[in-house]
């Protein structure tokens, strides 16, 4: 009988197509912030993650913690580092797991038995989320383009003038480009 956390990883590599060190980053990333936030599955936006990478390690989140960009509960807050930041919007709890460094000079598949033996303790330091939690997602009227005709939702749409521009036509005014 297969445990838990050998289905949520069996999921999690569905989910990306292959096995990599980088996907188990996620893995044990996701597993830990379940022990420490008491997370289940979010079905909407009860869970939030906020990912400081756009690598391996990011569809392992969506698959065992239900983050995705289209419900509004997975961000992106681009620094390249291997960093995690886990909310609960049920019980106010939150947390940034950073992983720490690995031993130098490992191969590909040396790097990838290296964090399938570590627990996500031993991966990870644990630190208070410094970003603050985001609201719930928004919806947004839309406008169609006054240029290309596209629809655009209304956060994204710029007056030049009386017309609405989406952000590929508006041209932004700035004295100093060349």
């Amino acid at each position: 009988m297969k445990t838990d956390e050998t289905l949520l990883w069996e999921k999690a590599a569905a989910f990306h197509g292959h096995v990599c060190g980088g996907l188990t980053i996620g893995y044990k990333a996701s597993l830990y912030a379940i022990e420490l936030l008491e997370l289940t599955f979010s079905e909407d936006e009860q869970v939030v993650c906020i990912a400081e990478n756009d690598a391996c390690g990011v569809d392992a989140v969506q698959a065992i913690l239900g983050c995705s960009i289209g419900k509004g509960n997975l961000l992106f807050h681009m620094r390249g580092k291997q960093a995690f930041s886990f909310y609960n919007r049920r019980n106010g709890k939150s947390v940034r797991l950073v992983l720490k460094p690995k031993p130098r000079e490992m191969t590909r598949e040396e790097s990838f038995a290296y964090y399938q033996g570590c627990t996500p303790a031993e991966m990870f330091d644990v630190k208070e989320a410094v970003i603050r939690l985001p609201e719930q997602a928004r919806l947004f009227d839309s406008y169609e383009c006054e240029c290309c005709g596209e629809t655009t939702g209304a956060n994204w749409i710029r007056l030049a003038g009386t017309r609405k521009l989406c952000l590929d036509c508006y041209q932004q005014y700035d004295r100093f480009r060349v």
